[in-house]
């Protein structure tokens, strides 16, 4: 089997436009101290530059205004794009609003499609994603959902409390999973997904979760906590087949999971080169920090980390491009709890070698150390990929017959000299 990660040169020069036009235009913007409005005047015409460039929402396919980029090529793209949290928006691929916007286009009706989808692509709107409950066991494990949605007539009755509901503050359009199907057989077949739009009665979006990885927004984006109470939306606001919810999750999350992964590299690199370029300007002990084993066995283990979970990931984004995204599960898990760890790890080690300054709000280390934490949580905890992953590998394997494992070098020693029996039996006539 060939691995082939290659991509035509005219794609790297995207890639190197893209990487100047993010370190020259995008990082600047995150130390302005500005208004929502005022953010939105400078980022406007950026935004511009990259519709212009045809580089806007590439996630989708050419047909809705995107390229129809596999996930190899949307994966360095979002390497690029993960150094600064101002620079997916500024592209049209903005968590939650990139995995809304795909899932509609590939379920939505015609009619969603128009209401929601476009708007949506275009920017004019925004979205969130219901999922995660409070209730124990609802978060990393959605078969164990409590939120229900029953049909009365033409509309569905939504009744539950859910939490972590990314900018279910200030969306347009909410997409809530809950239980339609309680008594079907399968628990991966009991959920849909609904569309909640903004306003609609018994939709109470109560608060936005304070959390480690961010400050509190003067303009409502964050984490909501939110109650539905017998919230009615009419029967066609159901997206996609009744029952099938975890199928359309799963759909949803496989390519998202590679391009956070891909983000998170592009972070760690920006972290990586604060480290390396400290060691080389502070001085302890008579000599700078790059002098120092320890600080050279962090820069060369982040460098070896970076390095295997960016082989991961670009290998994991070829075997969905190829295969398909059912046979990239495996890959898909290990590159999620195994680039979270790099992530921390590389920041980690940057703050470190800052001392206070690291500590401090004045260098971007402790906000993004703040944030990589979530990495180990979010998309399915590393405790789930680990499991999902393990019960892949061990299909491949089986019990060995007897007392004794396969390598056990008595048993093996046995059934060797039986193997060769003749041949030792004419080598010792031969004495």
């Amino acid at each position: 089997m060939t691995w082939d990660f290659s991509t035509e040169p005219e794609f790297q020069e995207k890639l190197d436009w893209m990487r100047e036009f993010v370190e020259q235009e995008i990082w600047p913007l995150e130390v302005l101290d500005v208004s929502r409005a005022e953010r939105a005047r400078l980022t406007a015409p950026l935004k511009e530059e990259v519709k212009r460039r045809g580089l806007w929402a590439c996630h989708l396919p050419p047909e809705l205004g995107g390229m129809g980029f596999g996930q190899v090529k949307l994966g360095l793209m979002n390497e690029i794009l993960g150094t600064s949290m101002y620079a997916s928006p500024i592209f049209g691929n903005q968590a939650p609003d990139s995995g809304n916007s795909e899932i509609l286009s590939i379920y939505g009706t015609e009619e969603q499609k128009e209401r929601w989808m476009r708007p949506l692509l275009a920017g004019e709107i925004r979205s969130a994603f219901s999922m995660t409950e409070p209730a124990p066991g609802a978060g990393s494990d959605p078969t164990m959902l409590r939120t229900t949605a029953v049909l009365e007539g033409d509309e569905w009755v939504i009744n539950g409390h859910k939490w972590f509901t990314s900018n279910g503050m200030v969306a347009d359009i909410i997409i809530v999973m809950a239980v339609t199907d309680p008594d079907a057989e399968d628990p991966r077949r009991r959920a849909s997904m609904l569309l909640v739009p903004k306003g609609t009665p018994g939709l109470n979006v109560l608060r936005n979760v304070p959390t480690m990885g961010s400050e509190p927004d003067p303009d409502g984006f964050g984490h909501s906590e939110i109650l539905y109470e017998n919230c009615r939306v009419p029967k066609e606001n159901l997206l996609g087949p009744r029952g099938e919810a975890f199928l359309l999750s799963q759909k949803r999350l496989g390519g998202g999971r590679i391009h956070h992964c891909m983000r998170w590299l592009g972070q760690a690199r920006r972290a990586f080169d604060m480290l390396c370029e400290r060691s080389l300007q502070r001085e302890a002990f008579g000599s700078t920090l790059s002098r120092k084993q320890t600080v050279q066995n962090w820069i060369a283990d982040s460098a070896a980390e970076m390095q295997a979970a960016r082989l991961l990931t670009l290998h994991a984004a070829w075997k969905m491009d190829t295969f398909g995204g059912q046979a990239a599960r495996a890959e898909i898990s290990m590159i999620k709890f195994f680039g979270a760890k790099v992530l921390h790890d590389v920041i980690d080690r940057a703050i470190q070698i800052h001392g206070s300054l690291g500590f401090s709000g004045d260098l971007p280390l402790e906000a993004m150390y703040r944030a990589a934490r979530a990495g180990r949580i979010y998309d399915g905890p590393d405790e789930v990929h680990r499991v999902t992953l393990a019960r892949h590998i061990l299909r491949e394997y089986s019990a060995p017959e007897g007392p004794w494992p396969r390598e056990h070098i008595p048993t093996r020693r046995e059934a060797a000299r039986r193997k060769f029996a003749h041949q030792l039996e004419l080598a010792t006539a031969d004495l």
